[in-house]
């Protein structure tokens, strides 16, 4: 596939964290990790996508699980481990991480897209909040 054609698994996530990875927070260096994470998971979401349609094995399929999880581990360095453990953005992104895990297990190609859906809402909704936290702080 070529690169501007392949699809886009967590385009939300992706640009928020560039966003952030930009800007001028204090938390610039947490969100690069954000953004490379959530690049990684795409492009191998991507190649997941392309061997759930062809119903072949692949490396991606194989990958998916962890780079997700690397995601996570990001997402909850850059919201910060107390915050993230009690927001419900975790329990979302869980929720929906399950769906993708088992999507890929069963050969589920639309269950694999709809959960990702969820999935990209939930962590770009947890990064934007941590955005809009630092940029207009409570009295």
């Amino acid at each position: 596939m070529h690169p501007k054609q392949e699809p886009s698994f967590l385009p939300l996530t992706v640009g928020v964290a560039r966003s952030a990875a930009t800007g001028s927070l204090p938390r610039r260096d947490r969100a690069s990790e954000v953004q490379r994470c959530a690049e990684a998971a795409d492009s191998t979401a991507a190649g997941c996508w392309a061997a759930l349609l062809g119903g072949c094995q692949s490396a991606e399929r194989k990958d998916l699980p962890s780079r997700l999880r690397a995601l996570v581990e990001a997402t909850s360095g850059y919201v910060g481990a107390g915050s993230w453990a009690a927001s419900t953005h975790r329990r979302r992104v869980a929720e929906a991480q399950l769906r993708i895990n088992d999507a890929v297990r069963e050969g589920d190609g639309a269950e694999f897209a709809e959960a990702f859906v969820g999935y990209d809402q939930a962590i770009a909704t947890a990064v934007v909040s941590v955005q809009s936290n630092v940029e207009s702080p409570t009295p």
